[in-house]
């Protein structure tokens, strides 16, 4: 910019002096000539957006933020506008992570679920099939129906899924012999009783003895031995309480009224899962099996949440057993020849639901997550904070639990408040402008109503030592009312 002055006539008196130098200064617009004068508003320049192998040549000035350009499309780079993508799987193929965990951090009501939900659809849409491995409210129905997936209720009534159920594996274990065939079945036998003992623990509230654990698994021999389907529990608690020769010979007695008092405990925490407050959801064959074909698979366990927690405790712990094993029997199909190669996505929203159940329920889960790199499973853990994690039994149990963070290469913090984030940063490195952004996003800043939350569609998504990538999502087309959660709040006004 450029101001033009005539020189003043000199003057005398300090007055005319003064005048004379105003009438010379240009308008605030310039006088009508080229390099006229000073303007008080300038126009912002023109912005263009294209990819760099277009405008390289064309116009030298091109910024980018280096944003990942693989995976799903999750919104726009907050400070240059440019789209990011995002997904555990595709970063994984590209180098870009070492493991494909991610962990999802926010207040409620700030859009965890609304980011899940799109990187869901994406990953219907590049051929991942992902898995709702417990949707408690639910959240996810909808857009599993809409995507033309399979929706599985859980409850009373409704349907049911067995423990015990083998799934797949059964299916591969009749095209196996050997060596192989023995230590897939060394597997299901360590899956069944796995997360038999997780649900006699959320029943008791307590740990299963070392004793129980053993008498837990020659039952569960003489059954897979004994039965051509696979068993349930009202079948352990049966040979349990008939005690055969092999059960008292597991339990280390020498007569029928010592090994009665040795399984007194055990006989009746497994009736509780049968005719306690777990009664007609886990006590039968599995209702419908898993569809590893259909686009989508969500398991709805809201039915059960007016049954109290623990039922909604058990109905997660199974379903993420069940899940798992049925991933596992794909991923054993594929490498025989007998079935496709398929890549999974499994959500598991509420964590921490599951987690406080009982004692040692967080090594059940961690068992089961830890080799989801080698299954070709990616997956996605959400909890509203740290904090959650400390409500934990043990303290054996909380560092586990914080490992589910340590161990995920993919963090992703919505809205939280500064004493969150100190947690945060101990375990995902956070730089001072970084937590500042997300405390930012943390509350609104007015009381005006129907103002929107200043977190809602903001993520920072972390990755190692990185510096982190602030996104804001848009919703487009039906997204707007398949990602709504609000919808049940609004229909009561």
């Amino acid at each position: 910019m450029t101001t033009l002055q005539t020189p003043p006539e000199t003057e005398h008196s300090g007055k005319a002096e003064t005048e004379a130098m105003a009438e010379a200064l240009a308008p605030a617009w310039g006088w009508k000539q080229p390099y006229g004068g000073r303007a008080s508003h300038v126009e912002p320049a023109p912005e263009f957006q294209a990819t760099t192998m277009q405008v390289c040549g064309l116009y030298p000035f091109t910024a980018g933020s280096g944003t990942p350009t693989v995976g799903t499309p999750v919104g726009r780079h907050q400070l240059w506008g440019e789209v990011v993508c995002l997904d555990p799987l595709a970063w994984l193929r590209a180098g870009l992570v070492t493991n494909p965990g991610m962990f999802v951090l926010g207040q409620p009501g700030t859009g965890k679920s609304t980011l899940v939900k799109r990187l869901v659809t994406g990953a219907v849409a590049t051929g991942t099939t992902p898995i709702i491995l417990g949707d408690t409210k639910p959240d996810y129905t909808m857009l599993v129906e809409y995507l033309g997936g399979q929706v599985i209720r859980v409850g009373r009534g409704v349907d049911r899924i067995n423990p015990l159920d083998a799934g797949p594996m059964a299916t591969v274990l009749r095209g196996l012999s050997g060596a192989d065939a023995a230590a897939l079945r060394w597997e299901v036998r360590s899956r069944r009783l796995s997360l038999l003992l997780a649900l006699a623990t959320l029943v008791r509230e307590a740990r299963i003895s070392n004793a129980e654990e053993v008498v837990l698994g020659r039952a569960i021999d003489l059954l897979d031995q004994g039965l051509r389907d696979d068993p349930t529990v009202i079948d352990v608690l049966k040979i349990l309480e008939e005690g055969p020769a092999e059960l008292r010979s597991a339990a280390r007695t020498d007569s029928v009224d010592a090994y009665r008092r040795q399984t007194r405990d055990l006989i009746f925490t497994l009736d509780l899962l049968v005719s306690g407050s777990l009664a007609g959801v886990f006590d039968a064959p599995t209702t419908h099996a898993l569809d590893l074909g259909a686009p989508a698979i969500s398991v709805d366990i809201s039915r059960v949440r007016a049954a109290g927690d623990k039922l909604l405790t058990a109905a997660m712990l199974c379903t993420w057993a069940y899940a798992f094993g049925t991933v596992d029997a794909s991923a054993a199909l594929a490498e025989l020849g007998a079935g496709p190669r398929r890549s999974h996505l499994g959500v598991m929203d509420e964590l921490w639901r599951a987690l406080r159940g009982a004692p040692g329920l967080v090594e059940h889960a961690d068992a089961l997550t830890r080799l989801n790199r080698a299954k070709g499973m990616a997956s996605i853990m959400i909890t509203h904070s740290l904090a959650d994690l400390d409500a934990l039994a043990t303290e054996e149990d909380r560092a586990k639990a914080k490992g589910f963070a340590d161990r995920s290469a993919i963090t992703v913090l919505a809205g939280l408040p500064p004493r969150e984030l100190a947690r945060v940063h101990e375990i995902t490195p956070l730089t001072g402008p970084e937590q500042h952004l997300v405390t930012s996003w943390s509350a609104p800043d007015s009381w005006q109503p129907g103002a929107r939350h200043p977190g809602r569609g903001k993520y920072l998504i972390k990755t190692g030592e990185r510096l982190g990538i602030p996104v804001e999502l848009s919703l487009v087309g039906p997204e707007f009312a398949l990602y709504d959660t609000d919808q049940a709040v609004r229909g009561t006004s």
